[in-house]
Formats: C-alpha cells, structure tokens, sequence
C-alpha cells in the first residue's frame, strides 16, 4: 500500500512538467519583464510574400527554391574578383553572422512553422495600397540629381539601408543586430546600421506636438501584461520604409503599434499593425522573430570616407553640362 501514494506523487511530478505554465520573461530590477540584450532578424523571410509561395507557412520545396534563388542573386557577391583562375568562392551556408553576408539565408520560423513573409494580415501577405500611397511611393524612389535634399535617405546617412531602424524595425543583408536597453522610464533600442537610437517613453501616452516629426516618428510605450507595446505616430513625410520585399511611406495620419513578447529564453515575437487610412486601403499587421546574437555591437561610421553622394551629384552636372554642349552645337549646326 504504501507504493499507491508514491506513484501517485510521481504521476502529479510528471503531470506538471507535461503541462507547464506558458513562458515568464524574467524581471528587470524594477519589476518589468527583461527583453534586454543583443538581438538580430537576420532571415531570408520578406515583408511582401514573393510569388513562389502559396500561403503564409512555407513548405519545405518552398523553401529551398527560395534559398538557391537567392543564392543565385547573390552569387557575383561572393566570387572573388582580384584573381579568376584561383579558387573556388567560399559556399554560402547558414551564415549566423560569421559569413559574408553575415545573413541567415533560411526562412524565419515562429512556433516551429516556416514563414513566407512578414505580413500576416492581409492574406495575400501583400501591402494593401491605396492608388494615393502607391503614388507616393512611385514618387518617393524617384531618382534625382537635382541637389542632396532628394537622394535617398540611406544615401544621406540619414536612415539606414534597408530600414532596420523602421519603424516597423526590418531585417536586412547586413548588420541585423539590435541592442535592447531598459529603465523604469524609458526603452532604449540601439540599431547596429546607422548607429541609430530609438527612445520609446513608458511615462505617458502623450504624443510630441504634430509639427514635430522626427525620422522615426515619436515612439510612447507601454506593458500590456508580459508584453511592451510601443504606439508611434508623427512620421516624418520624406521618410520610408525600404526592406527585401517591398517598401512603402506614411502619410501624416500614420499610425504604428508595435509589440515586443518575450516567447522564450532565445526567442522574442515582434508584430506590427500599420494604420494609414490615406496611403492604405485598411490596417495590415506583420510578425517577425527575433533571436539572441553575440556582442558587442561595433560602431557604424556611415559617412567616413564615403564620397558617393558628392560623385553621383558632380556626375550628373558633367552629364547636364556635356547635353547643353551638344544642343549648343546643334543649334549653330542649323543656322
């Protein structure tokens, strides 16, 4: 008789593990639930689904089509140049920041599931455009000569290459590493690209007047539960967001929130809604994981010795000098 009880001990000891509690995020030393560290969104997954795949969850031949797809766009990257007849190009693996892409080319994966884009809602993974925010961003990728103010903002070191900053924060070939920092009044989260900081307030809601409009918009926060939800409004008109996939522009009225969940001890789910009822149809939302990376992040001097924005400008007033040159020629060639 006394094996009864010590089975059934064994059995409740069993039972708790086969169903433990959801996940608790550990706490800050002021109570919060800690999302700090270093963290990266370094995946081959796009915000827009490309046309290969059938729905949000990825199969497996999916997958490895889009993976030698990329690999085939990629591959006069990873060829060396200085000698054709030396060896072979190192092959491009899972590349966790050690290749040379320093890009995970795998899909993201959330709840064990292979996602084929970022965008969840709408269906289709498509932005949902409305024809005044798909005019806007024909206009906004515009080239243009004319003067610094209308080269793109990556260009400009103003933003980065391939918005990792955002808002919404995207992945990108490159220096996808981000550093999250907290106090009781605020969250910090440093973008390694551009070497940008995000300041989110977590003391009120309250919005910067409307004719302050920074590059990344004004970020206020807050804890829904286990979760921090961050609301931005007051983007800047000229900014965009330009990521694998796709791109689009807010308008004035633009709205972001954002939710950062810790899953995990190596996971945090980070999702998105844009409302925007001028330059899209409805709201659509996006879901990307984020996973721990190692240390630490190194500057990134964007502008040091970079003289291609006065090239591309002295090069394009050559071409208009050398056209008037012609039309000058032409015109006393007919009289």
């Amino acid at each position: 008789m006394r094996l009864l009880p010590c089975l059934i001990a064994v059995a409740a000891v069993v039972g708790g593990t086969a169903h433990a509690g959801p996940y608790r995020a550990p706490r800050t030393s002021f109570g919060t639930p800690d999302l700090q560290g270093i963290w990266t969104n370094s995946a081959l997954t796009f915000l827009q689904r490309p046309p290969i795949f059938k729905n949000l969850v990825a199969t497996e031949a999916e997958a490895k089509l889009m993976e030698a797809g990329f690999r085939g766009q990629v591959g006069d990257l990873i060829k060396p140049t200085a000698d054709p007849n030396g060896p072979a190009p190192p092959v491009v693996k899972e590349a966790p920041q050690a290749d040379i892409l320093e890009m995970d080319l795998h899909l993201a994966k959330v709840n064990g599931q292979m996602r084929s884009s970022w965008i969840v809602d709408p269906a289709d993974g498509k932005i949902p455009f409305s024809a005044v925010g798909r005019a806007a961003r024909k206009q906004a990728v515009k080239d243009t000569y004319d003067g610094p103010e209308g080269r793109p903002l990556s260009e400009r070191c103003l933003t980065a290459v391939g918005s990792p900053e955002g808002p919404p924060m995207m992945n990108t070939g490159f220096n996808a590493n981000y550093q999250i920092i907290q106090t009781p009044d605020h969250v910090a989260i440093e973008i390694e690209m551009n070497h940008d900081v995000r300041i989110i307030r977590m003391t009120d809601r309250k919005h910067v007047p409307d004719a302050v409009r920074p590059w990344m918009g004004d970020s206020v926060g807050w804890w829904d539960g286990d979760t921090l939800v961050v609301e931005t409004t007051n983007f800047d008109p000229r900014s965009s967001v330009d990521s694998l996939g796709g791109g689009f522009n807010y308008s004035p009225k633009a709205r972001l929130t954002e939710r950062f969940t810790r899953t995990g001890p190596d996971q945090i789910i980070y999702e998105f809604t844009i409302d925007d009822p001028v330059y899209f149809t409805r709201t659509w939302s996006g879901q990307m994981p984020m996973r721990p990376t190692k240390g630490p992040i190194y500057e990134y001097a964007c502008h040091e010795g970079n003289y291609s924005l006065a090239n591309a400008l002295s090069g394009a007033r050559a071409e208009e000098r050398a056209a008037a040159a012609e039309a000058g020629k032409k015109a006393v060639a007919t009289k």
